[in-house]
């Protein structure tokens, strides 16, 4: 009996001493996975953080492009603006509307040139708008009339010549009032341009007309006028079908109605 009392006790003692071996050494921890991808590494930081909303996105992208802009625009104008150099000047026609010059000139850069030219007081445009109902989508007044020159009747804003020497504001209330019978509470410019600078001088002066009141109008002799007041959507639909070709009409109202839904502002 006591031999076998050994031979269990043997038995035993491996177990023990693996069991002592394993207390003192301590368990290793699992080692932390490393991102080989830096992309994934930078998604798994910014899990933490909310996402942008889409307003705050496009603020800080106007911001980054602000200075683009300006750097631009910078480039775009010359240091000095150059001027062509005037030999001499003839007039081949003289109307009531323009006259016509025939002029030869040094252009900038050297060239030695003969250009007719077609020269005019300027006109004014009034975009008349109506927002008592709506403010983001105003009625506007256009006119429609026969234009000899297009051999058509077109869809256009209110708009005439300017008188010598006549301030453009006043120009412009003038021509509302007389074709339309409308005047307005709140006047600003929207934009300034030259329809066709390769031989027309004409300078186009376009106002914003808001808070109308209606009146009477009185258009000149020759002037036969039929007026209305349409959607500003419903006349961006007519210009995006083609329906309108004035090239006043389609500059001032397309920048309007940019201008009202925030594309383009600063």
């Amino acid at each position: 009996m006591p031999k076998k009392k050994k031979k269990a006790a043997k038995a035993a003692k491996p177990k023990a001493k693996k069991a002592a071996k394993s207390k003192g050494k301590k368990t290793a921890k699992p080692k932390a996975k490393k991102f080989a991808n830096p992309k994934v590494k930078k998604a798994a930081k910014s899990k933490g953080k909310k996402a942008a909303s889409p307003k705050a996105k496009k603020a800080l992208k106007a911001k980054a492009l602000k200075p683009r802009v300006k750097k631009a625009l910078k480039a775009l104008l010359p240091a000095v603006e150059e001027k062509a150099e005037l030999l001499s000047s003839e007039t081949v026609f003289e109307g009531p509307l323009f006259r016509v010059l025939r002029d030869r000139l040094i252009e900038p850069g050297g060239k030695l040139a003969t250009r007719d030219i077609v020269r005019h007081n300027g006109s004014v445009v009034v975009l008349a708008i109506d927002s008592a109902k709506n403010k983001r989508d105003p009625w506007v007044v256009v006119e429609r009339q026969y234009r000899h020159a297009a051999n058509r009747f077109l869809w256009e804003l209110p708009a005439g010549k300017l008188e010598p020497g006549e301030d453009p504001l006043l120009g412009a209330q003038r021509e509302l009032a007389e074709e339309t019978g409308y005047s307005a509470k709140k006047w600003k410019p929207l934009v300034e341009y030259y329809a066709s600078p390769g031989f027309l001088g004409e300078s186009m002066k376009v106002f914003v007309a808001e808070g109308l009141v209606a009146g009477d109008a009185h258009p000149e002799d020759d002037e036969q006028i039929a007026f209305r007041l349409v959607k500003l959507s419903e006349l961006v639909k007519l210009i995006e079908k083609g329906a309108i070709l004035d090239g006043k009409t389609l500059s001032a109202v397309l920048l309007y109605a940019r201008s009202l839904t925030g594309k383009g502002n600063k």
